[in-house]
């Protein structure tokens, strides 16, 4: 597309743009530049605890015109999560099911529980041009960036070790085998941070900040010069 509007503008001489005063060729070129925008796939991802959860929510005020992939997961239901909102919540055996049929983009099972990204969604939303955002573990971002070119992956780290102990110890949902096996499993995380194109860090009292700045990611990326598709 680059190389088009490089050609086009070449072939406009001083006389062209001095006889076209409603600048026709010009606006065809921005007409051009316009067209250059393609919808993204962007990939929030870290270690549990650190606030992935409350950023989507802040992301969903933002964008309400993109898609927010939900994730399937056949663990039980936390109080105030609604099916098809923020988990769907899917029994084993229907699980194992659609994985061999191919559905899942991803799949882990993670703390005992299988967790998978619904293919169809995604591919449906690129299609009508939505950006897409997906929410997964550290080992579910690896699993994408393989498996999709052209992503954009964002991995969010705690301020301290200490400040993610105390979240999850806040969120009341583990027993304590479970919690410092989570906690045990972040410190390994955090050194998969390199993998990722934007390291940024949730302060718990700063989410808001958390939030502008992928924000910022987000229009920079659509003002990149060279965007290509995504095929999922």
């Amino acid at each position: 597309m680059r190389a088009e509007i490089q050609q086009q503008a070449g072939r406009v001489s001083g006389a062209d743009v001095a006889g076209d005063q409603l600048g026709e060729h010009a606006d065809d070129l921005i007409g051009d530049l316009r067209a250059v925008r393609r919808p993204r796939l962007f990939i929030i991802s870290g270690p549990s605890g650190v606030g992935k959860d409350t950023v989507i929510e802040m992301l969903r005020d933002k964008y309400p015109e993109a898609y927010f992939a939900v994730t399937v997961t056949t663990r039980a239901r936390r109080p105030g999560e609604i099916d098809g909102v923020h988990y769907y919540f899917m029994d084993e055996e229907t699980f194992i099911a659609r994985l061999n049929d191919g559905e899942f983009l991803e799949s882990a099972n993670v703390y005992g529980y299988h967790y998978a990204v619904p293919r169809g969604p995604i591919r449906a939303a690129l299609a009508r041009g939505q950006d897409v955002v997906v929410k997964v573990d550290v080992q579910g971002a690896a699993t994408i960036r393989n498996a999709v070119e052209n992503t954009v992956s964002i991995f969010l780290a705690p301020e301290s070790m200490a400040a993610l102990l105390q979240r999850l110890r806040a969120r009341k949902t583990d027993d304590p085998d479970v919690l410092m096996y989570r906690f045990g499993t972040a410190s390994r995380e955090l050194s998969s941070a390199d993998d990722f194109e934007y390291v940024l860090f949730n302060e718990s009292d700063r989410v808001d900040q958390t939030v502008d700045q992928i924000c910022a990611i987000v229009t920079a990326e659509h003002n990149r010069t060279h965007q290509r598709e995504v095929h999922v």
